[in-house]
């Protein structure tokens, strides 16, 4: 915990004494605030209405609150730049949400942050110790790789709740950290390095397993790329979808133009190839044999083990980004940058044996796949995971390997669910989008469970067309699937039901 106090004290009696009959702090006070290695810049009040945070693409609709912003130095060479927002202190709900962030980016992620205030919350976000989206600022500068892999959502949650402590004179009811994508794994990090940081956590398509996730991607781009005369045209994507959710639609009972579940689909990129030679409206052989490893997920070519979970039936069209897009240099930054320090290293040259070995030893730390989390859970900790099934970033299967990892490691399913649930997400994207409901209060159903202990059956998720909801169904916490019970509108959460299928 890190240590304050006032520069100049403002009354005479501990803050420990305080009471929340005591006046509140001013927000231009706050600057005064003495916390270790952290220095308070700014505390302005900013009056309800549309605010565009400096920076963001985006503004929003927000109520009246104060922008403290701050920076944490907590060790040489390391500089972690975060705000925090606070409600007024009588539209203050009691509560602290912790958000993360996207990518290796050292965006903010505002649209939770305005989320978070509107409901009352006090909230902060970081950009992780560094500036920028790429992996430079990790050269020479190991300290700020570990800021990124875990040290800056720590310091950022320890120096928000001390100002949040002192703004309204009392301590956070609860607190919590809400994440998407690598804010997932940041959450997920945070249940295993910090446990006494949060008493809930939201983990959305986590890349926790990041050595992995990125193994992945370079085992996807050679499947295209290293012995293709001609790589998959990215025109070509969408085809695959369809065909693909053609096939596998209905195996859940439903035409709904969703796959439930893409691992019990059994697509074979072969029904597209071409009769005569080539075409845009079918595949080549080499195209199809590609598909076919993407599909299967990096392998160890001596052992045979498998080293990533593949990419997952119905997400094609989304490929481009990762494995299509001809941006190499971006993608491979981590292997040039960050684990062999050469920038004329070729990807031709990985070994997938050799190589992936190293690069554990080497980064372990951007991992987070601790599996214990039992001190979480005994501080009584409550982890809400959420995975869509048709996520082209992240691949879904991964997400249900490191949560049944979990509950082997715990000592089986009932001595995990009572602390930690994962909701798989069918036809639904990285984080958004995507076919099916995706729309979904993942920390109101995580606030019920702290607050009351009754832990979610069931999530309600929303699809909207020009937003409008024109769908809902329920996620079912994990092995659990929504099945239609065979009546009423098959676009109403209301007539299905979560069942734990024999055939899974």
């Amino acid at each position: 915990m890190l240590n304050w106090r006032w520069r100049r004290p403002l009354v005479a009696v501990p803050l420990v004494a305080l009471t929340v009959s005591a006046a509140p702090r001013t927000c231009a006070s706050l600057t005064q605030l003495f916390i270790t290695n952290t220095t308070i810049t700014s505390a302005e009040e900013v009056s309800a209405g549309p605010y565009k945070p400096s920076g963001s693409r985006s503004s929003f609709k927000l109520p009246d609150f104060c922008r403290v912003v701050a920076v944490s130095r907590p060790v040489t060479d390391s500089e972690i730049h975060f705000e925090i927002w606070l409600p007024a202190p009588a539209a203050w709900n009691g509560k602290f949400e912790g958000t993360g962030n996207g990518g290796f980016s050292s965006d903010k992620s505002y649209s939770i942050m305005a989320a978070a205030l509107n409901r009352g919350y006090a909230t902060a976000g970081s950009d992780t110790g560094h500036e920028g989206g790429d992996l430079q600022f990790g050269v020479g500068h190991p300290e700020k790789i570990n800021d990124w892999a875990y040290r800056a959502v720590h310091v950022m949650t320890d120096s928000a709740k001390l100002i949040v402590r002192d703004y309204y004179l009392r301590q956070p009811q609860h607190s919590y950290f809400v994440g998407c994508s690598t804010g997932g794994h940041q959450a997920l990090s945070e249940a295993q390095r910090y446990p006494a940081d949060y008493d809930g956590i939201v983990a959305g398509d986590p890349g926790n397993n990041r050595i992995g996730l990125i193994v992945g991607f370079l085992w996807s781009w050679e499947a295209i790329h290293k012995d293709a005369a001609t790589p998959l045209p990215v025109a070509k994507l969408p085809m695959i979808t369809k065909a693909a959710i053609d096939v596998c639609d209905a195996l859940d009972g439903l035409k709904d133009g969703i796959i439930d579940d893409p691992r019990r689909c059994k697509f074979d990129p072969d029904v597209l190839l071409c009769k005569n030679g080539g075409g845009s409206n079918c595949l080549t052989a080499p195209e199809v044999d590609s598909i076919r490893k993407i599909y299967s997920g990096a392998k160890n070519p001596r052992t045979g083990e498998r080293l990533f979970a593949g990419w997952a039936r119905g997400t094609e069209k989304l490929w481009d980004t990762y494995f299509v897009e001809p941006n190499e240099a971006r993608r491979n930054e981590f292997w040039r940058l960050w684990v062999f320090n050469d920038p004329a290293w070729d990807w031709r040259t990985f070994d997938f044996d050799r190589d992936v070995v190293y690069a554990d030893s080497k980064m372990g730390v951007v991992n987070a796949n601790d599996v214990n989390l039992k001190p979480f859970k005994a501080r009584n900790g409550k982890l809400v995971m959420y995975h869509g099934w048709s996520d082209a970033d992240v691949p879904p299967e991964d997400g249900v390997r490191y949560y049944e990892a979990v509950q082997h490691a715990m000592g089986g399913p009932e001595k995990t669910t009572d602390f930690f649930r994962l909701f798989m997400v069918p036809g639904m994207a990285h984080c958004a989008g995507g076919p099916g409901p995706n729309t979904f209060d993942a920390v109101g159903a995580l606030d019920q469970w702290v607050a009351t202990g009754k832990a979610p059956e069931k999530i309600i998720a929303s699809h909207l067309t020009n937003g409008a909801t024109d769908r809902t169904r329920p996620l079912c916490p994990y092995p659990q699937v929504a099945r239609w019970k065979g009546s009423g509108s098959s676009d109403d959460a209301a007539n299905f039901a979560c069942v734990v299928l024999k055939d899974r």
